[in-house]
């Protein structure tokens, strides 16, 4: 039995001062003065503020790629999670092609058993047969997977094409499900890397002129044309140009389409490509980092709330045996970057403190819309009785620098290193148990779980 004492609560809609109890991984009682008539551990969490653990919609842990599984697996990802506040991630089954959905799913729950949070899983749509239809079905009935990703860029690999991404609309939403969609135009962007390669333009810089912001915003509208034509809801991942955003902006109110961005795109820009090898090879991400007017631009929407989630994309490579393996060509250098250990207090910092949203607006950009999304409400993304007891007690006067030398994230290098901080989890509690107190891991008893969505 867990009693925390006097934090002030903040939920999406409301914010009050009160006790929480917690017994057996779920909130028991939420008042005023509760004495605990059993032993507890005590909590005191005056002049904090206790938010829903964070949900990261946008994960890749132990992403397989020609150079190597991304450098986090789901033990280290999950723990550099909980030391940001993230108690509940959503990973992906990624089948290549040929293989059943269902043989993947089984061996990506296996690699998952490691993870310290509760986590879901998308499932990935690489191809279409006569089983497609099937398989889609039996994830969301049988497994409690109601969302599934699709590629437009990566065409060899895992990208589908806009006629299949209509087809794949309108069987998810036969089964009332969600398509969440990497939009980047892959035919446009292999014949601007081609003509690059070819001029011997190969350096970091050329990955991201080889994904110019049209690439992303010309396959964002045509998104939106099948999403209307299907009725299918319609989830667009790392929304970074600002066109992107204008044009889902303008279809939000159909109750439809959601948008997520990821905190890369809200505080760096194009001009880290500049700097000189091997420094420039750590930024290389799709889609890559945009102008300064498109950053701008996605925080105006955060603000507004056409902008759903945040999520971290968290997919990191080490610089030296991975990323190195392309400074000669960028076509070769792996991409992602690490992100979760920092999601929510990059936006605390520079959102909150900065008064450009308010601390709901910052839960439900967090946590609570991500549950909402993806089937997980009001088990998770919210403090109320009932709920999971996953929470994160927050003190806004911790000041740190994001540093290399401190993190929990598996990687040799840090996108974010040397952002200033100001804001940071004091206690993190998963499923009723303390994972992180004062910066320091306790997770000897954590074993997260697979969560059936809704």
């Amino acid at each position: 039995m867990l009693l925390i004492k006097k934090p002030m609560i903040v939920n999406e809609y409301k914010s009050f001062t009160s006790d929480i109890l917690v017994e057996d991984g779920k909130i028991i009682e939420i008042k005023e003065n509760i004495e605990s008539t059993e032993p507890a551990q005590i909590i005191d969490a005056s002049g904090l503020y206790a938010f829903p653990g964070g949900i990261d919609p946008h994960v890749h842990m132990e992403l397989p790629t020609p150079a190597g599984n991304s450098s986090d697996d789901f033990y280290t990802g999950s723990l550099a999670a909980l030391a940001g506040g993230t108690t509940t991630i959503i990973d992906f089954i990624t089948p290549s092609r040929g293989q059943s959905h269902t043989e993947a799913h089984k061996l990506r729950k296996k690699e998952a058993e490691k993870s310290l949070t509760d986590y879901s899983l998308h499932g990935t749509i690489v191809s279409l047969n006569e089983n497609t239809e099937n398989e889609i079905r039996r994830c969301v009935e049988e497994e409690g997977i109601t969302s599934f990703k699709t590629y437009l860029a990566y065409r060899n690999t895992v990208g589908i094409d806009y006629e299949m991404l209509r087809r794949v609309m309108q069987i998810v939403k036969k089964y009332k499900g969600v398509v969440t969609v990497h939009c980047e135009d892959g035919d446009e962007i292999t014949r601007l890397q081609k003509d690059f390669v070819e001029k011997g333009q190969t350096t970091p810089l050329y990955h991201a002129l080889s994904r110019p912001e049209y690439t992303e915003s010309d396959a964002v509208a045509e998104v939106l044309k099948h999403a209307d034509e299907t009725g299918c809801k319609t989830y667009f991942v790392h929304v970074s140009a600002k066109r992107s955003i204008e044009l889902i902006a303008q279809k939000k109110s159909s109750g439809r389409i959601f948008a997520e961005t990821c905190p890369q795109y809200l505080f760096l820009d194009i001009s880290q490509y500049q700097k000189p090898l091997p420094y420039s090879l750590k930024y290389v991400i799709s889609p890559p980092f945009r102008s300064r007017e498109s950053r701008d631009a996605l925080w105006q929407h955060i603000i507004s709330g056409s902008i759903d989630t945040l999520a971290s994309d968290h997919c990191p490579f080490d610089t030296f045996g991975q990323k190195d393996a392309g400074a000669d060509d960028f076509t070769k250098i792996p991409n992602g970057a690490g992100g979760i250990e920092y999601r929510l207090a990059l936006l605390f910092t520079y959102g909150v403190l900065e008064n450009k949203i308010s601390l709901n607006r910052f839960v439900a950009l967090t946590a609570a819309n991500a549950a909402k999304i993806f089937g997980l409400y009001p088990q998770k993304g919210l403090i109320a009785c009932g709920s999971d007891a996953d929470m994160v007690l927050w003190n806004p006067n911790i000041e740190k620098t994001i540093s290399l030398q401190t993190q929990f994230q598996h990687c040799d290098s840090n996108i974010y290193e040397g952002i200033q901080l100001k804001g940071a989890p004091e206690y993190v509690i998963s499923s009723g148990r303390l994972a992180f107190a004062h910066g320091k891991p306790s997770t000897k008893e954590l074993t997260g779980r697979f969560l059936k969505r809704q």
